[in-house]
């Protein structure tokens, strides 16, 4: 399919949509054409005589010349508004690019990433009926338009992404309805309008990543809706306002990266809903407040280079949510409580750069890396060069005073019976010890003898050693005693031995292009996901080893976490991971009972989560995954997902990965040039997440041909036939009315992103970024300009 029929068919959507959606149907088209033709001709004769009427498909006349002074002011070097014309014809009928009506007049205005430059023009203000602004990831110059505050309908504004300057314009505050405001990452200046806040439908403000000064106002409190308040990185100056705590429903606060002073408020504890707190590089000071245990929500907080003192809240280790903790480079004094070892959920823990003294609990020493406690001169026990002092001896008595006589000493002698009974009893205990030594040695020599009979991978009392900091990695370096095997583990919920490795109960879940996965049952009970490498297919011990440590190191929600692998005397190598109790999203998918439905908000949910994984390993860690399918996504319990496989094709030689490309391409998945390049790009990657979104959308598997065609080209001819309505999965259709606009906005971007040019396809960003704004009321996973990532699940 040629390029250009290709984004015919993306833009026939939106036509279709503005038509009639999701109810289109093939009868009488004909007819409807005529009458359509018809009626356009008519209102474009009669509007320029009476002004004031219109038919519902015409733009009105005031909106059409608003929109032709919008267009004047934009510098469009890409002629990516060459539909609009200058007879207004078909504005208002999808044929205007990135322009939305209702009753002829315009609701939206989209054209993010579309290289404009050129500022937006006050004219804006005129189109009354306006409730989207989205003009982010352009070129745009100048300042906010003033006028924006005149529109009563303005719901969302999306200017991330520019090179606007100037200072937020008061008037935002006239906005009634305003829901989302986003003007990250651009060169505003001045300080924050008093009044930003003032919609009582405000959910979103993001002003991140510019020059804003000043302190953050008081008047936040009273927007009782805000759910998500980005600040971070600007030149804000003062104290947090205490009237900040009365927002009950924050689930996002960042206040990172400003110039920020006085104490920690006291309020903060009436923000039940808060989900993520980050504070970090600021000049707070004094002490933490111990009713943290309030805030039961709380997922991840970052309180790092600040000027805290005190001891650490050990009402912190109540919070059974709590996932990640920084506290580092503070003045915290004292040790750090034992509570925290109750936080069963914790992935990412720092404490160093303190005051800190005594030993280092136990379990977070095991869990956790040196790097979190280094720097504290007082701590203990978390690293073996810095094992804590054993108790000291009982005090002496007091020295006896001169004046009193030493007690009188009574001596007797010993008679020839206790002489006889001393011999007797010393005899006796040599010869008990004498047993025991012989019984001692024909037990291991007997356990020895057993161990040469078995498999040498799984002795039964096996030496163990631990070297901390020893392995490529850093991570916890344990032998695999008389095997010879070595199992290096990093920070995970539970630590266990080769043995229990080898020993455990294993159970196939499948195969891949990699090796085999099984589920393997602990001694303990607990449940860890173990890949079993294809022999031959990987690299040398020393260039494994090197990337397997930093494979190690990347933690992110969605992304599956290795845990361990271990080495065997044989070169087997094993791969440890966590364990997804709901298996793949495929199986989830398509090997379901009929009873079981997937809801929308779930594969939205699914959907989000995916794109926020692989932001985090194309922007972060700057991993091509090379093989993405939707057996590569696993669920947990919440069905949150979690991508798997990623970085395998750096442990594998050049050959394997050759042969993983081509299978993955026989499941369907795999984009058209890699068949010739053999070399994933993030382009490929997208492609391959435009074919999962597509199979969420229409509930069929990709490596099963329809009508010849993949899943790709056989949705683009439903879609060219305009049967739309006719792709999706029967289970969605049934809340068709209601979900219809989200359902024909996530296929056109699904279509987007397995667009057969590599050029043509977007950034992961920017899917990301699409999808948050095609259901902002469903902030799963928010993802701030700066890479960022929290969770938010309502």
């Amino acid at each position: 399919m040629e390029n250009n029929t290709w984004h015919n068919v993306k833009d026939l959507i939106f036509t279709f949509f503005n038509t009639n959606p999701l109810q289109k149907c093939r009868k009488n088209q004909k007819g409807h054409f005529i009458l359509l033709v018809f009626v356009l001709f008519i209102g474009f004769t009669i509007e320029p005589v009476l002004g004031n009427l219109w038919d519902g498909v015409v733009v009105t006349q005031s909106d059409f010349q608003s929109l032709r002074a919008i267009k004047n002011e934009l510098i469009d070097s890409k002629g990516v508004l060459k539909s609009w014309n200058d007879s207004g014809i078909g504005a208002c009928s999808g044929n205007w690019i990135g322009i939305k009506c209702l009753k002829g007049e315009v609701v939206a205005i989209q054209l993010p990433w579309k290289s404009l430059g050129g500022k937006i023009s006050e004219k804006i203000g005129q189109l009354q009926s306006l409730r989207k602004l989205s003009l982010h990831d352009n070129a745009l110059v100048g300042s906010i338009p003033i006028s924006l505050g005149f529109l009563p309908n303005l719901r969302g504004v999306y200017l991330f992404n520019n090179k606007l300057s100037g200072s937020i314009p008061p008037s935002i505050a006239n906005c009634p309805m305003l829901q989302s405001f986003d003007v990250s990452h651009n060169l505003l200046i001045g300080k924050i309008p008093f009044g930003l806040a003032n919609s009582t439908r405000i959910f979103r403000i993001n002003l991140s990543y510019n020059s804003l000064s000043g302190s953050i106002p008081s008047s936040f409190m009273m927007s009782h809706s805000l759910t998500i308040l980005s600040l971070q990185f600007n030149n804000l100056t003062g104290p947090i306002p205490s009237e900040l705590g009365a927002v009950s429903r924050l689930r996002v606060l960042d206040l990172s990266n400003n110039a920020i002073n006085g104490s920690f408020p006291l309020s903060f504890s009436n923000m039940s809903s808060l989900v993520s707190l980050n504070l970090e590089n600021n000049q707070i000071e004094n002490h933490v407040p111990d009713t943290f245990d309030m805030l039961h929500n709380l997922s991840a907080i970052n309180l790092k280079n600040n000027k805290f003192d005190g001891k650490i809240p050990s009402t912190i280790g109540n919070i059974s949510s709590i996932s990640q903790i920084d506290l580092s480079h503070n003045k915290f004094s004292g040790e750090i409580p034992d509570s925290f070892t109750k936080l069963v959920n914790l992935s990412s823990f720092n404490v160093s750069r303190n005051n800190l003294s005594g030993p280092v609990p136990s379990l977070l020493s095991k869990r956790f890396n040196a790097s979190s406690f280094e720097g504290n001169f007082g701590l203990c026990g978390y690293i073996s060069s810095k094992p804590c002092p054993s108790a000291p001896p009982p005090h002496n008595l007091p020295a006896q005073s001169p004046d009193e006589s030493p007690p009188k000493k009574h001596h007797r002698k010993l008679s020839t019976k206790d002489i006889i009974l001393i011999v007797a009893g010393v005899l006796l205990l040599i010869l008990l010890l004498l047993c025991c030594f012989l019984l001692c040695c024909l037990v291991r020599k007997r356990a020895s003898s057993s161990r040469k009979s078995s498999k040498a991978a799984k002795a039964a009392a096996s030496a163990r050693s631990v070297e901390k900091g020893g392995s490529a990695g850093g991570g916890e370096a344990v032998s695999g005693g008389e095997a010879g095997g070595k199992l290096v583990h990093f920070d995970g919920p539970f630590v266990f031995t080769a043995d229990d490795l080898l020993c455990a109960t294993a159970e196939i879940m499948g195969k891949t292009a990699y090796g085999t996965a099984y589920k393997a049952t602990l001694e303990d009970g607990n449940q860890v996901a173990v890949k079993r490498l294809r022999e031959k297919t990987t690299k040398g011990h020393k260039e494994f080893e090197a990337e397997v440590a930093s494979l190690g190191k990347i933690r992110h929600p969605n992304l599956l976490a290795l845990r361990a692998y271990y080495l065997g005397p044989k070169g087997e190598k094993l791969l440890v991971f966590d364990y997804m109790s709901r298996g793949s999203l495929a199986s989830f998918l398509h090997a379901r009972g009929p009873e079981i439905v997937v809801e929308w908000p779930t594969r939205m949910k699914i959907a989000i989560g995916i794109t926020n994984g692989l932001f985090c390993l194309h922007n972060q860690e700057n991993i091509v995954h090379g093989n993405l399918t939707s057996s590569n996504i696993l669920l947990d319990e919440q069905t949150n997902p979690h991508i798997t496989d990623f970085g395998l094709s750096r442990l594998m030689t050049t050959s394997a990965n050759t042969n993983i490309i081509a299978t993955a391409g026989s499941l369907g998945y795999n984009a058209p040039e890699l068949s010739k390049t053999k070399k994933p790009t993030t382009k490929t990657d997208v492609y391959s997440l435009g074919v999962i979104l597509l199979e969420l959308l229409t509930g069929k598997p990709p490596g099963e041909p329809t009508n010849g065609m993949d899943l790709p080209q056989y949705v683009a001819s439903i879609v060219k036939e305009e049967w739309t309505n006719e792709v999706f999965d029967l289970e969605l259709m049934r809340d068709g009315p209601t979900i219809g606009d989200e359902l024909l906005n996530t296929l056109k971007l699904a279509l987007h992103c397995v667009d057969p040019s590599p050029s043509a396809r977007p950034e992961v960003k920017q899917v990301l970024q699409q999808l948050e704004e095609i259901k902002p009321e469903l902030v799963e996973v928010e993802v701030d300009d700066d890479g960022a990532k929290v969770q938010t699940n309502e």
